[in-house]
Parts: structure tokens; C-alpha cells; sequence
């Protein structure tokens, strides 16, 4: 069965387009306004217990489409076994929920749960070939579906990992096991970014899955320094952090934050075979719409 979400006709279009992250709270009363991601979203992801518990990703889905909202469902392998991911996209698709990012997840040391153990039963490769088979109609035991079964299959990359080979490769086992778009960790260096994205091409990946370039509006020099080092996976160069911090005060730095990212924007625009961009909004959803009006 072919992916029938507005997500899966947008990344098969020609038209650039833009989806976008929302970060679920700790909490049990979801009051989300539409209007903060702006009519120029096509969908927006919800992040599975990112930083911390919050509530879970379906719920905040449902309540995503409920408002008119189409969500990415967000799932990481890091708390399910197999068991329970099958259990979870099931229940998702029964709720009309049409497309699914498939991610490891953090390690729960990063996100302030240290004492919780993980599962890592399989990984987000397995997890994308598991959702592939069950578009297929087949659960991983070879047992039926009963119903319609199908969800549009995204994966995330990052392309700051080195050795650039070793990432390509991983890259390939993504799209080969059955991601239908790739979704970026965020873009700081354009000119780095071209290096891997003309990796991605002589690879011949480009036309095999619709890619999405992260972006990441920065509050403050303050926040870049602390991305840095929790995560090692991220690269932010020292121009950027040196333009917040120059900035001067908090709202400057903010302010400053969307202006840099609408620059990157702006440039990777004009990349061939990129399909759009992802706005990782870091729990800071108000930039996006904020973010759109400056690179129009």
C-alpha cells in the first residue's frame, strides 16, 4: 500500500517544503495552538521522551491531529523491545497517525535518567526494516495484519559524523532496509554540509529518499555551548557562537539565533537534490513561525 499522507505527496512533489518539531512536556493537559507552526508546515515531529519523561509521542500525535496538525510520529528503540514497538505502531495507525521517524533514541544518561536501563532490543535500522515488513502486512513473526497497515517511513542522519564513508554507509543501510525520507541533525556549516550532501549523490542515495536538512534557531551562545558538550555529535562552529555572544543580551542572542538560521536556510535552498527542511525547534516552538516570516 502506498503512504497516502500529506507528507508522503509533499517529498514526491518538486515544491520545497519544511516540517518542523514539537517537544512534549511532562504533563497530562495538552493545549497546543495550531498556529504556532505556521501554514507553511507540511508536518511536524513529535519527539518520544527527548530530554526526559514527557508525555508519549502517540498521545501528542493524536492531539497534533486533532487541531488540524498532520504528526510525525516519533519512536526510539532505546524503551521497547520489538514487542512493544510492533504493539505502539499498531495502535498508531489505528488512530489515523500516517508517518513514523524511527530512531535509537538518546542514551538515558543524556536525558537525566541515568538509573533507568535501556532495551536496545534492536536498532533504528531494524526498527525501519520492521515497519517496512508490517507496511507489507506481516508482523515480524510473519503473522497477518488484520486491517489496513501503512506508514510513510523517515529516518534521521547526521552528517557531521566522520569518517564520512562509515556515515554513508549507515546512511545506505537506512534507505535500503526502507526509510522514505531522511531528516538531518541540525545544519550550522553549510559548506560542510555540501561535502556530505555530494557524498550522498555520488552514492546515488539522493534520488532514493526525499532528504530534509535540519536547522536549529539558537537561543544563545549559552545553549550552543552546552549542545556542545552533552552531545559530541554536534558541531557548531565558533563564527556562530561568537555572533550570539556579540549579540548582547538574552533577546539579542534570540533574536540573532532565528536571523543566523534563516541565513543557513537561505543557502541550502539552492543545494540540488535537497527536498526541504527540518526545523528542530528544541522545545522552543515560537521561533518557527518566527523563523518562516524571516526568509520570506
Amino acid at each position: 500500500m502506498k503512504p497516502d499522507s500529506k507528507l508522503a505527496v509533499k517529498t514526491s512533489g518538486k515544491e520545497f517544503i519544511f516540517t518542523a518539531e514539537y517537544l512534549p512536556v511532562a504533563g497530562t493537559e495538552l493545549t497546543i495552538d495550531p498556529e504556532i507552526f505556521g501554514s507553511g508546515v507540511t508536518a511536524v515531529n513529535v519527539a518520544d521522551n527527548h530530554y526526559g519523561v514527557s508525555i508519549s509521542s502517540m498521545a501528542a500525535s493524536l492531539a497534533l491531529k486533532q487541531t488540524g496538525i498532520e504528526p510525525v510520529l516519533q519512536i526510539i528503540t532505546r524503551d521497547r523491545n520489538r514487542i512493544a514497538l510492533q504493539s505502539d505502531l499498531l495502535g498508531a495507525v489505528s488512530l489515523g497517525i500516517k508517518n513514523v521517524l524511527c530512531l535509537s533514541g538518546f542514551h538515558q544518561t543524556l536525558i537525566g535518567c541515568s538509573e533507568s536501563a535501556n532495551v536496545f532490543d534492536i536498532d533504528s535500522i531494524q526498527l525501519i526494516d520492521m515497519v517496512r515488513k508490517m507496511n507489507d502486512g506481516e508482523l515480524l513473526d510473519g503473522s497477518k495484519i488484520q486491517g489496513k497497515f501503512c506508514l510513510l517511513i523517515g529516518a534521521a542522519a547526521n552528517p557531521d559524523l566522520k569518517p564520512i564513508e562509515l556515515n554513508i554507509l549507515k546512511l545506505n543501510k537506512k534507505i535500503t532496509a526502507g526509510a522514505n525520507f531522511i531528516q538531518t541533525q541540525p545544519v550550522f556549516d553549510v559548506d560542510a554540509f555540501k561535502i556530505w550532501l555530494e557524498a550522498v549523490h555520488n552514492a546515488g542515495l539522493a534520488d532514493k529518499a526525499a532528504f530534509l536538512a535540519g536547522v536549529l534557531p539558537l537561543k544563545s551562545a549559552a545553549q550552543a555551548k552546552e549542545l556542545i558538550e552533552l552531545h559530541t555529535d554536534f558541531v557548531i562552529p565558533e563564527t556562530i557562537i561568537n555572533r550570539l555572544t556579540n549579540a548582547g543580551d538574552p533577546e539579542a542572542q534570540r533574536k540573532e539565533g532565528v536571523k543566523l538560521t534563516a541565513e543557513i536556510i537561505k543557502k541550502l535552498k539552492d543545494l540540488p537534490g535537497l527536498k526541504g527542511v527540518h526545523i528542530l525547534s528544541g522545545g522552543n516552538e515560537s521561533a518557527i513561525n518566527e523563523l518562516l516570516a524571516a526568509i520570506k
